[in-house]
């Protein structure tokens, strides 16, 4: 078994390396029109093993753009081109050095002022969301999902999935037992995020935002650590590509 400290460390690094990944993705110019959804999502999984030997990822790879971005990640939406004006969202769970990272970040092409905005909306969400979670010593994932829905529409946005996050470990994920609905943020969830797994280690946690706009047929998607690294990461998590 880890020790506490040598986790942590783990799951930062994992963290800082899709972090990296995701740079990467976009000074290669990766998220570009005409590109399909698919072969984006391949080619950023073979970045993933040039840059860090990336095997395996530990959930399904998820490029979605345009109206696609409105499908919560339980959903297959049918692959799609990425128009010059469209939004992009990417999500990846990579396994680095058997560590779980969980990463989300979206990606505006071309000048339409509303999609720029979720574009800023969605990491200053997740901040508040994350200052939520720290001042509630007791929070539950139920609690979180609602406060998370709260900020979605006091911005003007529609919350876009049934879920806002969810533990985060070793890889295999899967291996989480008992009733899996209180591993994740979501409604019904309501043992306190802060305690141990089943072996007794602090249970860590991923935040993810999905905002959407159901009127103009888009959404946008951003997704990290919430109780570990602190400003790390969240504050730079605004992406643009130009077509």
């Amino acid at each position: 078994m880890h020790l506490e400290g040598e986790r942590v460390a783990s799951l930062l690094d994992a963290q800082r390396c899709a972090a990296e990944l995701f740079d990467e993705v976009g000074a290669r110019g990766l998220i570009a029109p005409d590109r399909g959804e698919r072969e984006v999502s391949d080619q950023i999984r073979d970045l993933a093993h040039e840059m860090f030997g990336v095997e395996r990822h530990w959930h399904k790879r998820i490029v979605r753009a345009g109206p696609n971005t409105l499908h919560p990640y339980a959903e297959n939406p049918p692959d799609r081109p990425i128009g010059a004006d469209d939004i992009v969202f990417c999500d990846f769970g990579p396994v680095f050095d058997g560590w779980e990272a969980d990463f989300g970040r979206t990606f505006v092409l071309g000048d339409d002022p509303v999609k720029h905005r979720l574009l800023a909306d969605l990491p200053r969400i997740f901040d508040a969301g994350r200052r939520y979670f720290e001042t509630r010593p007791d929070i539950t994932g139920a609690e979180l999902f609602a406060a998370v829905e709260r900020l979605a529409a006091d911005a003007g946005w529609a919350y876009g999935g049934p879920l806002a996050g969810h533990l985060v470990g070793e890889f295999p994920h899967i291996r989480i037992p008992g009733n899996k609905v209180e591993y994740y943020v979501t409604p019904g969830s309501y043992q306190p995020m802060r305690r141990v797994d089943g072996d007794g280690r602090p249970c860590h946690w991923i935040l993810e935002i999905h905002l959407v706009d159901r009127d103009r047929g888009f959404g946008g998607f951003h997704e990290e650590l919430l109780d570990l690294g602190h400003g790390e990461s969240s504050a730079s998590g605004r992406s643009s590509a130009s077509g």
